[in-house]
Formats: structure tokens, C-alpha cells, sequence
């Protein structure tokens, strides 16, 4: 069972209007509930606030589309209709009307329309009443943290977007929306991390909510992407020495449930299996991780302690990641699972499988395999891993590249941040890498393609670099169109400008 237990918003608001007394009409006579039963005690801060955290899990696609839309995976899957938003996007033939495009948009605006219900009423509620209690300014330092989060979020894959922070829209207001350049939404992420990162604490009792370091380690982020290199680096520094966290020396046991929240976890996505909420009509809205069903090898049996179940066959890592490990690096056996070579290794299960009719790699996402014991009820929905969202490992690369491009350059600091993540990969220093300059950002930089496959990282990590071109032309990526995804034909029809080429 996680810590955080993350509701819907129908849970939520349920929970909230169970507590309260049938009045004398008013719509309560008519057994309806009204916004002024909200927001009247702490308890209901609180759990309005884990209301807030709930669209972190809905928007697990971005993770598989952040490979796919590379040269780390393809899309897989039974054939070439199958996931066909998903096949779209590896092919670069997506388009404005793309269900996985559009529902990432819904999510990440629910979570802000979320965050935004309760930023406008932190003073005082919808009666009118202040609401005080110990605590309050930390707890709205997790609703700045996740609106921060969902925003970053949506200018990476959108660019502009439209930015509103002042209260929840209803459609009306939504109508009138028009999209803000990003240089200002990146403002309002830095303004609302900055907020975060003065009330958080260094740590919390429920694991998953944000901390200080958290916030930290994603303004460090948010500055990269920003190329704002002097600020990333002294921002990612406070999180290096704070020594609040450390690198797992078994690489491959952080993705093992026994690996969440562990000494290495920055923020995670918090999943459980232990609510039967899953619907084949909504399949990202449940409490389970939907995208681990999605790695499984189709149609996989075996006998005795065989750990995985099957899955679909989506998300397949290339062969071109694969090669790109150097021989002795831990890190590929626990990125990329060849499922002939894994048969052959443990005869004593009698594995047999049906090989993926599309696409075929003959390799699977070794980091998030379905694996026995860890869903429940509709099994293919409640998967129970955690995404691990920021990583130390992802910091001190973040912190290596801003070292390295900063106005005063700091090779040497660079080298130290990034070896630590290579000696941990090869169990020894005599991989540590000794360039500097251009040589070093280039190793970096693919460093984060061995640490981070199968993460989510590598599409928003080659456009922010300006080598998307260079790297995914051959696959159909196109310059000037391709860096951004297309605002859903929705949106559009509803008044917002598209995106160049769509």
C-alpha cells in the first residue's frame, strides 16, 4: 500500500459531502451538493489538496510517448492499428485529432484547474470564513509544487499554452482562453517553485507528496530548459548538498517494488492496486499504473517462479539502445529485457510466449514489466509500480550539463556529478570520463540516454539540446514542426492557434 493514497475526484468529493447534515432546502433538499460545502476545516484542505495530486497518475502516457517518440522504442503492439495514437506519434504522422495527445492536454489542466480551486480560496473559503490551521503554507506548498509540475509538463510537449492562475475556469471562461507565450509560463513555474521551495519541508511522513528538494530539484530542471545554466547549476547544487539522497548501489533494484521511495527518489508518481478504481472506458483515470500492462510480453506463460506477467507488447526498446550500452554497463540487463535470451536462462519455467506481430525488437521495458503480485481486480489496469519522476541520478546529470555550460564553465564539478553515475553503472572508475567542453556535454548528454531509457526523457531531452534533427530525422522527425506536439483539434475548434506544420 503507497503512503499517498491518490483518489479521484469523485471519491474525494464524496468523502468530503458524506460528513455533512441534510439542511432544510436550499439544493441540499434535493440531495445536492454545493461548493459551499468545501473547504470548511482543515480536513477538507487536506484532502481537496490530495485531490490535487490525482492527474499525476492519469497522465502516465507521457512517459511511454517520451521514448516512443524516438530512437529508444517503438510503439509495438498487436499490428499497425493497434494503440494507433501511439503508432502515429512513433511514425510522426500524428495529427490534431490524437487521443493520447488530448488526453495528456485534459489531464494536465485538470490537475491546474485543481491546484487553481484551492489557490483561490487559501484566504478565505467560498462562505467567506478563514480557515486556519498548523501547517496550511506547507500544504499550499504542494498544490504551487504540482501546479508547477503540470504546467512544465504542458510546455514541453505544447509550447504556449494558455495560463491561468488566479482561480478553477469554468467553460465559459475556458472559451475565452488564448495561449501565452511560454516565456511566460516558464515565469509563472519558476514563481510557484520558488513559493514551494519556501514553506516545504525537507521531508515528508507520506511518501510521494513534494518537498523542498523536490521543488528544488525541478526549478533546477525547469532553469535547464530555460538555458538558464548559472541558476540550474547553484539551484541543483543545494539538492547535491543537502545529502538527503544517494545512489542505490544495485541499479536495477530500483525498479523493484521494493525500490520505491528508496534513498534515490527525488519525487515519484505513487501508484496502488489496493482500490478497485479501473474502467475500460477511462483507462488512465485509476488508481494502478496502466503503462506497466502495456510493456508485458504478449501472450507470456511459465511455470514455476517465472516473475512476469504478460502484457501487450507496447513501448519495445530498439536495438539501437541496446547497442548503445558498453559492454560491462549493468544498466542494459535492467533497461532492456531480451525475452529469448531471458528464456534460455531459466529453462526451468518453460516460457513460451506469442511474439509481438509488429514491430518486433525482440526487447521489452525491463523497468516496468508486469509482474506477478503486484495488481489486483481488473490486473491489466492496477499495476502498482511508481514512475520515478526525479531520480538523484537524473540531478546530478542535470547539475554535470549546467556545470558544464555555465558562464564561469565548471568541467571539473561536471565530470565528478556525472562519474558518480557511471562508476554506480559499471561498478568501477575505470569508465569515468575525462574530456571537457563540447566532449563532455556530448557525454552527458548520452549518459542521460543510459541512466534515463525508458523514463520518458529522451524526446523533451534532444529538442531541448537542438539535436531532435539530427538524431530523428532519419525516422521522419521533421525540423520546425516535430519539437512541439499539436494542440488537440478540440482546443482549436474551441478558439486556440495551432502549432506550426499541424
Amino acid at each position: 500500500m503507497k503512503s499517498l493514497k491518490i483518489l479521484s475526484a469523485v471519491i474525494l468529493v464524496t468523502s468530503l459531502a458524506s460528513c455533512k447534515k441534510w439542511v432544510d432546502y436550499n439544493a441540499h433538499q434535493d440531495f445536492l451538493i454545493t461548493e459551499q460545502d468545501y473547504l470548511q476545516n482543515e480536513g477538507d484542505y487536506r484532502a481537496m489538496t490530495v485531490g490535487v495530486y490525482s492527474p499525476l497518475q492519469w497522465m502516465n502516457q507521457i512517459v511511454p510517448v517520451g521514448d516512443i517518440a524516438t530512437d529508444n522504442s517503438v510503439t509495438g503492439g498487436e499490428s499497425a492499428s493497434d494503440v494507433l495514437s501511439l503508432q502515429q506519434i512513433d511514425k510522426y504522422t500524428h495529427y490534431p485529432i490524437n487521443s493520447t495527445i488530448a488526453d495528456l492536454w485534459q489531464v494536465m489542466y485538470e490537475g491546474i484547474n485543481r491546484a487553481n480551486y484551492l489557490y483561490q480560496y487559501k484566504d478565505k473559503n467560498l462562505s467567506g470564513a478563514t480557515v486556519t490551521f498548523a501547517g496550511k503554507d506547507a500544504l499550499y506548498g504542494e498544490v504551487y509544487f504540482l501546479r508547477a509540475f503540470y504546467y512544465f509538463n504542458l510546455v514541453k510537449v505544447f509550447g504556449d499554452v494558455p495560463l491561468f492562475t488566479d482561480k478553477r475556469l469554468t467553460l465559459a471562461d475556458s472559451r475565452q482562453l488564448k495561449r501565452s507565450p511560454k516565456a511566460d509560463v516558464y515565469k509563472q513555474i519558476e514563481t510557484d517553485l520558488n513559493n514551494a521551495i519556501s514553506v516545504l519541508p525537507a521531508t515528508q511522513t507520506d511518501k510521494g507528496r513534494a518537498t523542498k528538494y523536490a521543488a528544488q530539484a525541478l526549478l533546477g530542471k525547469v532553469y535547464l530548459y530555460e538555458n538558464k545554466y548559472d541558476a540550474a547549476a547553484s539551484t541543483l547544487e543545494k539538492v547535491i548538498t543537502s545529502n538527503a539522497y544517494s545512489l542505490v548501489p544495485d541499479f536495477a533494484s530500483i525498479f523493484l517494488l521494493s525500490g520505491e521511495n528508496g534513498p534515490e527518489s527525488v519525487f515519484e508518481i505513487q501508484y496502488s492496486n489496493g482500490q478497485g478504481t479501473y474502467d475500460w472506458g477511462h483507462v488512465t483515470r485509476g488508481q494502478g499504473n496502466y503503462s506497466v500492462q502495456q510493456c508485458g510480453v504478449r501472450g507470456l506463460v511459465g511455470s514455476g517462479n517465472m516473475p512476469y506477467n504478460p502484457g501487450w507488447s507496447t513501448n519495445l526498446p530498439t536495438q539501437n539502445l541496446a547497442s548503445a550500452y558498453a559492454a560491462g554497463d549493468k544498466r542494459k540487463d535492467a533497461t532492456v529485457l531480451d525475452i529469448e535470451a531471458y528464456k534460455n536462462a531459466n529453462p526451468s519455467y518453460n516460457i513460451s510466449y506469442q511474439v509481438a506481430p509488429y514491430e518486433n525488437t525482440g526487447l521489452y521495458n525491463a523497468k516496468f514489466q508486469p509482474r506477478k503480485g503486484e495488481t489486483s481486480g481488473q490486473v491489466e489496469l492496477n499495476y502498482d509500480n511508481n514512475f520515478r519522476t526525479i531520480r538523484y541520478a537524473d540531478v546530478l546529470l542535470l547539475a554535470a550539463e549546467a556545470n558544464n555550460k555555465a558562464t564561469a564553465a565548471n568541467d571539473g564539478k561536471a565530470q565528478t556529478y556525472l562519474n558518480l553515475v557511471r562508476r554506480r553503472a559499471f561498478g568501477d572508475n575505470a569508465h569515468d570520463v575525462n574530456v571537457t567542453g563540447s566532449a563532455l556535454y556530448d557525454a552527458i548528454l548520452n549518459e542521460r540516454r543510459l541512466e534515463l531509457a525508458m523514463e520518458g526523457e529522451r524526446f523533451f531531452d534532444l529538442v531541448r539540446t537542438g539535436k531532435a534533427a539530427s538524431v530523428l530525422g532519419p525516422l521522419g522527425f521533421v525540423t520546425g514542426k516535430n519539437e512541439l506536439f499539436p494542440i488537440p483539434q478540440g482546443e482549436v475548434d474551441g478558439g486556440l492557434t495551432q502549432n506550426p506544420g499541424y
